[in-house]
C-alpha cells in the first residue's frame, strides 16, 4: 500500500502507511534519520497524527542518536558470500572485475562516501544475484517438506524487514537475506510460510513455528534482530 507523507516541523518528513496485520500504531525512525509510521486499517488519521505529535521528544532523540552514528571507513577486506569472495582493495581509482566466483573491487578513499556507495552498489548486485539463485528454490524446498503453499515469490532490497507475506500468499523477501547463517536464512522463510496459514503474530503463529523449527523460533527471531538490513 501507498504510503502518505507528512511535513512536522521538528521531525522533516514522515511517511505514513496502513498495515493490515498492525494492532498497534507503531513509529520506527531508520539510520536516515527518515520516520516513518505503520498503523491499522481501523486508526483513524488524527488518532495517528496525534499520536506522533505525542511522541516528537523521543523521535527527535532517537533521530539524534542516529545522526551521531558514523558509518565505518572502508578497509581493505574479504567478504566471504554464499557463493563468491569479494575482495575490497586499494587503488587509483574506483573499478571492479569479475573473475569465476571472485570479485575484486578497488577504492581510490577509503573515506570517501562515494567509495563506499560504490562497494554497496555492487555488494548489493551480488546479493541479489545469489537470492535470487538461491532463495526461491530453498522456499519450494521447505513449504513441500511441512505442507505449506504460497502462490508468488519476489527478491527486494528491503529496509523495513526481511520477508513479507501478502493475503494473497504472495511473499517478498529481501535479498539481505544472503548475509545471514543457513539456520536464520531457514527461519524466515518458515516464519513467511507460517503466514500463508496465520495472518498474525498471535499465539497460534509462534505455536506453529515453534513446531517446525524445534521449539527454537524465539531464540532464532532473537538473533535474526541482532543482523541489519542495511548492506555497510
Amino acid at each position: 500500500m501507498t504510503a502518505k507523507v507528512v511535513q512536522f516541523n521538528q521531525i522533516g518528513l514522515v511517511s505514513f502507511q496502513k498495515n493490515r496485520r498492525s494492532k498497534n500504531i507503531k513509529i520506527r525512525v531508520k539510520p536516515d534519520q527518515s520516520v516513518h509510521v505503520s498503523f491499522p486499517w481501523f486508526a483513524l488519521s488524527a488518532e495517528v497524527v496525534n499520536f506522533v505529535n505525542k511522541n516528537i521528544s523521543w523521535i527527535v532523540l532517537q533521530q539524534q542518536k542516529m545522526a551521531a552514528k558514523k558509518p565505518e571507513s572502508l578497509i581493505e577486506s574479504v567478504i566471504r558470500t554464499k557463493l563468491h569472495t569479494i575482495e575490497i582493495k586499494k587503488g587509483e581509482k574506483l573499478e571492479a572485475s569479475r573473475k569465476k566466483g571472485l570479485i575484486e573491487i578497488w577504492v581510490d578513499d577509503f573515506e570517501s562516501e562515494k567509495s563506499r556507495l560504490f562497494v554497496q552498489r555492487i555488494i548489493e548486485s551480488i546479493y541479489r544475484f545469489e537470492a535470487q539463485k538461491i532463495l526461491p528454490d530453498r522456499l519450494m524446498e521447505l513449504a513441500q517438506k511441512h505442507g505449506f503453499l504460497y502462490n508468488k515469490v519476489g527478491i527486494r532490497n528491503n529496509k523495513r524487514n526481511w520477508g513479507s507475506c501478502s493475503a494473497r500468499n504472495n511473499i517478498s523477501l529481501n535479498l539481505q537475506m544472503m548475509k545471514l547463517p543457513d539456520d536464520l536464512i531457514d527461519y524466515i522463510l518458515l516464519h513467511e510460510l507460517v503466514h500463508t496459514k496465520i495472518k498474525n503474530h498471535g499465539p497460534l503463529f509462534w505455536q506453529k513455528l515453534d513446531e517446525i523449527t524445534g521449539k527454537k523460533a524465539r531464540a532464532l527471531a532473537k538473533e535474526v534482530r541482532s543482523y541489519s538490513t542495511f548492506t555497510l
